[in-house]
């Protein structure tokens, strides 16, 4: 053994000092390397790029993993931030890797408290109701209108004033009981993190700095560890140009992929000696649903983003229905004393129109106030708190999707191109090695 080793040795040419940049140059590509990867992870958020002619027939015919570069399926060449550029999909991982394994949107509505919402309609609808129901009626009828009594008037605002706390009260139970049926909160996540793909990034970026950092950083001590086997295996093969430009794809490749693996696992302590060795982001996890929870409540499920979906989302025509009747009744009572004096001028039929379209219309009115930011900064704290607690207890394998989903169906791609860049960074290495005097 020893013989065949001293042979080895001597077979090896005298060593060149100018060798010994090829480590440092192998660490600054790596750790430009992961730079760039994390920036084409998340940016730009818009496609920019320029149209390929035949590109959209010949896509279908590509292997899978050409189709998922961004902007090629479109037919185009350039690039979108991964991350951006699926918003949608991502949205739905997001909702399915975390959200939907803290609490169901029957809890969340809970937190977010009926009975404090209705409270809240009640106090800041009463003036825009006044005026709502004077404007449909002088819009819809305004020789009648205009001949109520101001009495009759004065007592329909006092009714409706007094009605409005049942109202409220009638329409957050009835969605409180409905809230399966009138509310998708996946769909809810989806559609908001699909129109604002800022905040998809925010929400990764800012969950995982402390990892994305990591494997930015990686890239230097990494590259520089891994660039040391490059010297014996260019001497090894007699300064062959092809060596350092391998090398540098084998290390731009490990580089990122111990990386990520370092972040993720292992996902359960494993005691070696002194040391205990855990995934870097398993070891953060009460900070990060903190701040997990303070994104999620403040920016995306909120009482306005859910007033929002029950309004305008896909189950929108249930919960105007649902609240349509549950304004009726209280508006056949508010209406008193001048519903004879406008069945009689207008006929039945046409009162009855009137009623609907009050009742319609009320709907934007009953939830416009849930838009108030103050308010919403208000309900966002229960919201929070149950996120933070509970996912504070999710096993390794659930909580470290919060941020693996980001990495997970791509990270061939960030490992692809720190290998591509390994590859320039291997030619930046014979270049110096060939050209710096020894």
């Amino acid at each position: 053994m020893t013989l065949s080793l001293d042979w080895v040795l001597a077979a090896l040419p005298p060593l060149q000092w100018n060798l010994v940049l090829i480590p440092p140059i192998t660490g600054i590509i790596g750790y430009i390397t992961n730079w760039v990867g994390i920036r084409l992870l998340f940016h730009p958020l818009e496609f920019r790029g320029f149209r390929m002619p035949g590109l959209k027939q010949l896509a279908p015919m590509l292997p899978m993993k050409i189709q998922q570069i961004p902007g090629v399926m479109d037919g185009k060449i350039g690039w979108q931030g991964i991350i951006p550029s699926r918003s949608a999909k991502m949205g739905s991982v997001a909702y399915d890797a975390s959200i939907a394994k803290i609490a169901s949107q029957q809890e969340f509505y809970e937190r977010l408290d009926p009975d404090r919402i209705a409270q809240h309609m009640v106090e800041q609808s009463r003036d825009n109701f006044h005026a709502y129901v004077d404007d449909l009626l002088d819009r819809e009828q305004p020789v009648v209108w205009n001949s109520v009594p101001d009495g009759a008037r004065q007592f329909i605002h006092a009714r409706i004033e007094q009605q409005l706390p049942e109202v409220a009260d009638r329409i957050m139970q009835s969605t409180a009981k409905n809230i399966d049926e009138v509310l998708s909160l996946k769909l809810m996540v989806i559609d908001y993190l699909d129109n604002h793909p800022e905040l998809l990034n925010r929400m990764f970026l800012e969950v995982g700095e402390e990892e994305l950092k990591f494997l930015v950083n990686s890239g230097f001590y990494f590259g520089t560890l891994l660039g040391v086997f490059s010297i014996p295996l260019f001497l090894f093969f007699n300064k062959a140009w092809w060596v350092l430009p391998v090398s540098g794809v084998l290390v731009g490749y490990f580089t990122n992929y111990i990386a990520i693996k370092a972040i993720f696992n292992p996902q359960e302590p494993v005691e070696i000696g002194p040391f205990t060795l855990q995934g870097l982001f398993i070891q953060r996890q009460e900070e990060v649903a903190e701040r997990y929870g303070e994104i999620v409540a403040e920016e995306i499920i909120t009482v306005e983003n859910v007033a929002q979906n029950l309004l305008y989302g896909k189950r929108s025509d249930r919960t105007r229905r649902m609240i349509e009747e549950a304004i009726r009744p209280s508006l056949d009572e508010a209406l008193g004393m001048a519903a004879p004096v406008i069945r009689v001028a207008t006929g039945d039929r046409r009162y009855e129109e009137i009623r609907d379209a009050l009742a319609t219309e009320g709907v934007e009115y009953a939830l416009e106030p849930l838009q108030d930011t103050d308010f919403n900064r208000e309900r966002s704290i229960p919201v929070k708190e149950l996120i933070a607690s509970r996912m504070q207890e999710l096993p390794p394998q659930d909580f470290t999707m919060t941020l693996r989903s980001a990495f997970k169906e791509d990270e061939w791609l960030l490992i692809g191109i720190g290998a591509a860049l390994g590859f320039v960074a291997g030619w930046v290495q014979l270049l110096v090695v060939t050209t710096v005097p020894i």
